[in-house]
């Protein structure tokens, strides 16, 4: 008994000595596997800069040398079961509690592996997916018209334009979206950072390197400037606009501070800006609903997202529009057009060819557009329409436009010059706009008279052309010298048996010979020293220049026809002026194209997170050359193009391919009505802007003009990027997409219907 007793217990004795051991050869196998894996395996977050094969190597090499170790030990109990199990859970475990530090050291590290363990040639497809397309011929003059080169920069060297290769190289890289998940972006994905609006891009002084860092190199500045951001914002409170106004509120227009009591000359209703931007949202109207999509969106609109009724009562007998259940409608009629805007614009065509609506006419300016309709038919025609009308007792005439989908602003013809060039519209339209053209020397009328091009045509429909009363007989009478005395010939005046209105054609001179045969200098020509192209905040004179008659000068020559305008350089672009990025101008816009062009086509109609069926109203808030708005051409949109006053003056330049735009001071609010904006695109803006003004009042602004479930889309310096997100998500907006390459980054960002309930105090 005793024997067997102590049989037992030397038996147990036995097994413990053993399982000590085991635990002791089972710890000294997790130390050894920990110092492998610490060095070897890279985390998961890195793994698409590095090659996902060698991380399931290592992975998978450390699994076996534990699976070995416990064939040699063969446990049986639960303890060493439960060992087991740890061991093989280990590996997984240790990217988890990596240090930042270190992963930075790894990423670095996986990016030097690219020709290890034989995976060199699938680490060179992904840094260079379009290796196995064929190059163009890099000896090719990009002023040729065959040039394709999709907006590759080029360089001069010995009067030939090569393009460095290195600028095709992409690494394979990973977006991040609004879900935290992430994915490899598609071929062409390099091109979202190819930025045209910086010089040093263009002129390849930094592609040529190949210099790009990556993401994880600016890591630790970006999340600096994160945590200082999010100190800031969290000290700040949104609130809504406490503005008599609304929802429709328009600080530049709606500023009750400014007191101005001269209503002459419609000073009231021009801009008088706050002297600091307002830092607070407007919100929507109830019931508010995502806009109808254009062309519907022509005929009818949601009276939730407008609920206005007056012009319904006063304009409806003449068409303009109509309330309709749940919907406001838009039979396309005017004042002068009650049977419809497309029966007016092809009775002037089929009556006055030369006009050639589509061809010759491109860019019309509209006064006194009402709810825009001329314009809104003139694109069947393939002509865009600048329509402006004030802020007046017409209720939201300009925000009807917007919401159906047609170009507009809030303007009026009061003391000062419109934001616009000179010599750019090719025609300029009025329809019972109701403008004293006539008065104080013709002032308005030289205005308009400024912005036509030479050669251009002013279209006036107004009761002095065919009614025969006293008051209009001495407006018509007052008008004929005037224009007489302008030297505009008067080439048709016809009546439309239709609508029962007459209208007037008048056609501006091209040169300046009857001009110099005047006998009575009335008006008078303006001085050489006097700038026909300063517009901003610029008072009216009554005043002429002339018409520019040397040829290689803008206004000398008509442009193109459409649509060769769009893809021709400008006569006047001569070789021997520089561009923005460095080039001579005539290249410099070639290559403008062709770049935004392929940013398009591989970026932004797919890698963006932009619906694009949604999308009909669309702002450029920094063009340069209109290259964006050129490259969204076939897509059923239209862009304004927004030369910001102290960037450099190109909107002639836009003009003359047919596009248009408007200048602006983004740290003042935008002369539109609020939500009127799809898509806007801001292009090295933001950075320029925060030097002269508060960054969260321009986000304020972008807020305002942008409608919910609107998209916008900055390009950058990686810190303003950082500082625009914070901003955004302090407004409750969805991130599309971060992007962010060396010091230059990419942000899409959704506006959702959030707003604040806490009103400001301050009244606007």
């Amino acid at each position: 008994m005793v024997l067997g007793k102590n049989l037992r217990t030397d038996g147990r004795r036995s097994a413990y000595c053993s399982t000590t051991t085991v635990a002791l050869l089972v710890a000294l196998c997790l130390i050894g596997v920990w110092f492998l894996t610490s060095t070897t395996i890279v985390p998961v977050d890195l793994a698409a800069t590095g090659s996902t094969s060698d991380v399931t190597r290592e992975v998978s090499q450390n699994d076996n040398v534990v699976e070995d170790k416990q064939k040699e030990i063969n446990l049986s109990d639960d303890q060493s079961e439960k060992s087991q199990e740890e061991a093989n859970e280990k590996p997984e475990e240790i990217p988890v509690i990596e240090t930042e530090e270190r992963k930075d050291e790894a990423d670095d590290a996986t990016q030097g592996q690219s020709d290890s363990e034989g995976n060199k040639d699938d680490v060179k497809d992904n840094i260079n997916p379009e290796k196995s397309e064929p190059k163009e011929n890099v000896n090719e003059n990009p002023q040729t018209d065959d040039d394709d080169s999709g907006g590759e920069f080029t360089q001069d060297k010995k009067d030939q334009v090569e393009i460095d290769p290195k600028v095709e190289e992409t690494e394979s890289k990973e977006v991040e979206h609004g879900d935290g998940e992430t994915k490899n972006e598609e071929e062409g994905s390099s091109e979202m950072l190819v930025d045209p609006a910086q010089a040093e891009l263009l002129n390849e002084t930094r592609a040529i390197n190949g210099s790009w860092a990556t993401q994880a190199m600016e890591s630790k500045k970006e999340k600096e400037t994160k945590k200082s951001s999010d100190i800031k914002l969290a000290e700040y409170n949104w609130k809504l606009c406490n503005a008599s106004t609304g929802h429709d509120y328009i600080p530049c227009l709606d500023n009750t501070k400014a007191k101005i009591r001269n209503t002459g000359h419609y000073e009231h209703r021009e801009r008088h800006c706050p002297e600091e931007g307002p830092i607070c949202l407007v919100s929507c109207p109830e019931g508010y609903k995502q806009s109808i999509k254009w062309p519907e969106s022509r005929n009818k609109i949601w009276y939730a997202n407008v609920p206005h009724t007056k012009l319904a009562a006063v304009k409806g007998h003449q068409n303009w529009v109509k309330v309709t259940g749940e919907y406001l409608t838009f039979p396309g009629g005017g004042t002068q057009f009650v049977n419809g805007a497309l029966h007016y614009i092809d009775f002037i065509q089929e009556n006055f060819p030369d006009i050639a609506w589509g061809k010759k006419t491109r860019v019309v300016l509209d006064v006194g557009c009402g709810v825009a309709s001329f314009g809104g038919f003139l694109f069947e025609r393939d002509v865009i329409t600048m329509s402006f009308a004030p802020k007046d007792e017409h209720e939201a005439q300009v925000q009807f436009a917007l919401e159906r989908g047609i170009p507009a602003i809030s303007a009026v013809m009061g003391t000062k010059r419109l934001p616009f060039p000179s010599r750019v519209f090719d025609v300029v339209h009025c329809a019972r706009c109701r403008v004293p053209w006539h008065i104080e020397g013709g002032m308005l009328l030289l205005e308009l008279n400024r912005m036509l091009r030479p050669g251009g045509y002013f279209v006036w429909s107004a009761t002095p052309v065919y009614r025969n009363n006293p008051e209009d007989n001495a407006i018509w009478r007052a008008m004929k010298e005037l224009t007489n005395s302008m030297c505009w010939e008067m080439v048709s005046k016809i009546k439309d048996s239709v609508n029962k209105v007459g209208v007037a054609i008048f056609k501006k001179p091209s040169s300046n010979e009857c001009y110099e045969n005047r006998k009575v200098n009335k008006p008078p020509l303006c001085k050489d020293s006097d700038d026909p192209n300063a517009s901003w905040n610029v008072l009216l004179e009554a005043c002429m220049h002339k018409a520019p008659i040397d040829p290689v000068i803008r206004g000398s020559q008509w442009p193109e026809l459409w649509p060769k305008r769009l893809e021709t350089p400008p006569y006047w672009l001569n070789g021997s002026q520089i561009g923005l990025y460095g080039q001579v101008l005539p290249v410099e816009f070639k290559v403008d194209y062709n770049h935004w062009k392929r940013v398009v086509s591989k970026s932004y109609l797919s890698g963006l997170g932009i619906n694009w069926s949604n999308v009909r109203n669309v702002m450029d808030m920094r063009a340069i050359y209109g290259g964006f708005a050129a490259a969204l051409k076939e897509i059923n949109v239209w862009v304004l193009n927004v030369v910001p006053i102290d960037s450099a003056d190109t909107l002639p330049i836009i003009y003359e391919r047919g596009l248009f735009g408007i200048y602006h001071d983004w740290c003042e609010s935008f002369s539109t009505y609020p939500r009127t904006y799809d898509l806007l695109h801001a292009d090295h803006l933001f950075s320029l802007v925060k030097s002269r003004c508060k960054l969260l009042s321009v986000m304020a602004e972008v807020d305002r003009i942008l409608r919910p479930e609107g998209t916008i889309v900055v390009r950058d310096d990686v810190d303003t990027i950082s500082e625009l997100e914070q901003i955004a998500r302090s407004l409750h907006w969805e991130i599309h997409m971060t992007y962010s390459k060396e010091k230059e980054g990419l942000i899409s960002m959704q506006k959702t219907i959030w707003h604040p309930e806490e009103i400001e105090a301050v009244m606007y």
